[in-house]
């Protein structure tokens, strides 16, 4: 019997390994973290052979592109320089570290040298005011707001056949951690306008982030907006605020001085929240610090995707290749060994919801993941834009 890693968040719509149940709709949970195998998988041998056999644990200095930003920002975005960085999370046994996020951190490992252009990055996660006007100019519709039909889910009842999507329904009393059922609702009625379902609203939240959005809602707005997503790479290293090697996207101490830097879960998970830092669920933007490149909520919050498909293994396939990876943007198809069948994109930056009693993904080198087609209330987005080729000019190395 495969053990599971206790760290998981993230739910899903839809999927094979779940069933239209649940008060008489689909509740479908994504693992977020990768599961500890047992027996040999696709992959394994080969992140196990790239992690004996790199550098494993040791961040190299960052080495910062020095040339100045190509013009003046798009508007609310700042300029991401670019340039050499190690990539990936720190081994919990030589960091001494957060076990509990860190030990379920293979797909976040061996750490790799990569290289990225420099780019404009939206300073906070769209919001519902940036969402709601590419709405009214385009008419779309989310994937949470169509009703799923019988040919996408074969032998589902028609009553099941609701538009909706997942929602974090938390119980009154303590849990085991080992069943997201117990935290996680399909609800009728659950969409980017009625996060929490029907009845809920984004009135006097235009600042809150967009929520309940699948891969495939944020493309569309990124393409709107005459943006893209970012990939996996550029994100990291626009998280990592220039920094080297640090746990958080603000340094290595989680609350330094004493002081927030990010909204996550405080209390027992899940079944209570104290709001120790200001917020009980997701929070407007920008109401914690930002990182050295300007950026604010690149951990916490809610989760952000990325355009990179999921792959556990990612990383030691870079490392075998060897060398320094230029502008990777991951693998050709997604391969999730606890789901195969399921195409998963890579999730960054954790939510409200992570904890160090279960999910610790607002470190900044870890990594989640999600079904394209899911949206829940705590993921969300932000995008990209490419700047004009400028010539690349290393500074010094520098932490």
């Amino acid at each position: 019997m495969k053990a599971r890693s206790p760290n998981r968040s993230s739910p899903r719509r839809n999927g094979t390994a779940w069933r239209w149940a649940i008060a008489a709709m689909v509740v479908a949970v994504i693992v977020i973290t990768v599961v500890e195998w047992n027996g040999s998988r696709p992959g394994e041998d080969e992140m196990a052979t790239a992690a004996s056999s790199s550098d494993s644990g040791a961040f190299l200095p960052t080495v910062a592109n020095t040339a100045p930003p190509p013009g003046q920002p798009p508007a609310g975005m700042v300029w991401i320089p670019g340039g050499e960085f190690s990539m990936g999370a720190a081994d919990p046994v030589e960091q001494d570290r957060n076990d509990v996020g860190m030990n379920a951190t293979n797909d976040s490992r061996p750490i790799h040298r990569v290289y990225v252009d420099g780019f404009w990055m939206d300073k906070t996660d769209v919001t519902n005011a940036q969402f709601e006007k590419f709405v009214k100019a385009t008419g779309y519709v989310t994937v949470a707001e169509r009703t799923p039909t019988a040919e996408e889910f074969p032998g589902a009842p028609p009553e099941n056949l609701v538009a909706g999507s997942v929602v974090f329904s938390p119980p009154d009393h303590p849990v085991p951690l080992d069943d997201h059922l117990q935290w996680w609702s399909y609800v009728k009625g659950a969409n980017w306008r009625h996060p929490l379902g029907p009845k809920s609203s984004i009135k006097g939240k235009e600042n809150y982030p967009v929520v309940q959005v699948a891969y495939e809602d944020a493309l569309a707005y990124a393409k709107w907006a005459g943006k893209r997503l970012p990939t996996e790479a550029e994100w990291e290293f626009a998280a990592r605020g220039g920094l080297t090697g640090k746990a958080y996207a603000w340094g290595d101490q989680f609350r330094p001085d004493g002081k927030w830097m990010a909204n996550t879960h405080q209390g027992h998970f899940p079944n209570q929240n104290t709001g120790a830092d200001g917020y009980t669920g997701i929070s407007p933007v920008a109401q914690f610090p930002p990182n050295g490149y300007g950026l604010y909520d690149m951990a916490g919050d809610v989760w952000q995707w990325t355009s990179d498909w999921y792959r556990p293994d990612t990383y030691a396939q870079l490392v075998r290749l060897g060398g320094v990876a230029h502008n990777p943007k991951g693998p050709d198809a997604s391969y999730d060994p606890d789901e195969p069948s399921e195409k998963k994109r890579v999730h960054r930056g954790g939510s409200f919801l992570c904890t160090e009693q279960y999910c610790s993904r607002y470190m900044v080198g870890t990594r989640g993941k999600g079904e394209v087609s899911t949206g829940t209330n705590h993921l969300g987005f932000r995008c990209v834009q490419v700047a004009k080729a400028v010539p690349s000019k290393l500074s010094d190395k520098g932490g």
